[in-house]
């Protein structure tokens, strides 16, 4: 028997875990919603702040993000409102844009074409993290999956300049995890529950990190060579990408956010 299990084994073994790849609006509005609500189920909401957003599905410049003023467990498929990169609404809408959330959406979405979610939250944990000056360790499984795999934007304040775009798409780079010093964390995501795992597991990890540092004494850290393959391993499975996860959600929400579906 080898040692190691072969990554095309590992690849093998998702088989059935496609990943869910937006076919048109409706359903990147429906599996939208469905990121909000499951966020503020877990906690991981910020009152009427915050945002994830997703690509329009053969509409590259266009993007659909909460409406400002709506909380996360009210939010609906129709109530999402589709902007361009200039930040003007495309489809009718009473509500508008966070102007926030556009700036630091509409960055990525420019800057990263690949990426279709963007993922940006306040979770207590995420935050406490990101004013540590040493970010995240890796001190848990849940964290290893990001070793080498977060960068860091220093705060500039709140996100009104659209001169910081070009500053957030630059550190960000090719990684999927931006750390926003003293604000929060950013996943992006080839799909939705791709960025929405990201957003869940650094929370984890986070909580798991302020827990073993509480008592101030010294931690020794795993050897970098098993972190970056337990980070590979992570990435060679469906898991990874929230793939296997996501219709376990979207049953959760079934039971515990009737109507969270919408007039669909």
């Amino acid at each position: 028997m080898p040692d190691t299990i072969p990554a095309t084994e590992l690849r093998d073994s998702s088989a059935g875990y496609t990943p869910h790849v937006m076919r048109d609006e409706a359903d990147a509005r429906l599996h939208l919603a469905a990121a909000y609500r499951l966020l503020a189920g877990l906690g991981m909401d910020d009152l009427i702040y915050t945002h994830i957003s997703a690509r329009v599905p053969g509409e590259p410049d266009h993007f659909l993000i909460n409406p400002f003023g709506l909380s996360f467990d009210e939010v609906t498929p129709e109530s999402l409102v589709k902007i361009d990169h200039e930040g003007r609404k495309v489809a009718p809408n009473r509500f508008d844009a966070n102007a926030a959330g556009f700036v630091i959406h509409s960055a990525i979405h420019i800057g990263r074409p690949e990426v279709d979610c963007v993922m940006h939250t306040h979770a207590h944990a995420s935050v406490a993290i990101a004013a540590r000056p040493e970010g995240l360790l890796p001190l848990s499984q849940f964290a290893m999956r990001f070793f080498n795999r977060v960068a860091t934007h220093d705060y500039e304040g709140l996100a009104l300049n659209l001169g910081e775009r070009e500053r957030l798409v630059a550190d960000l780079g090719q990684h999927h995890t931006l750390l926003l010093r003293y604000h929060g964390v950013l996943t992006c995501g080839r799909t939705i529950p791709e960025a929405f795992i990201l957003a869940y597991y650094f929370e984890q990890a986070a909580k798991v990190q302020l827990a073993a540092m509480a008592d101030g004494r010294a931690l020794p850290l795993p050897p970098a060579e098993v972190c970056e393959t337990t980070a590979l391993q992570f990435e060679n499975q469906a898991s990874a990408a929230g793939e296997r996860e996501w219709s376990a959600l979207l049953r959760r929400l079934d039971r515990e956010s009737p109507g969270w579906r919408g007039q669909g």
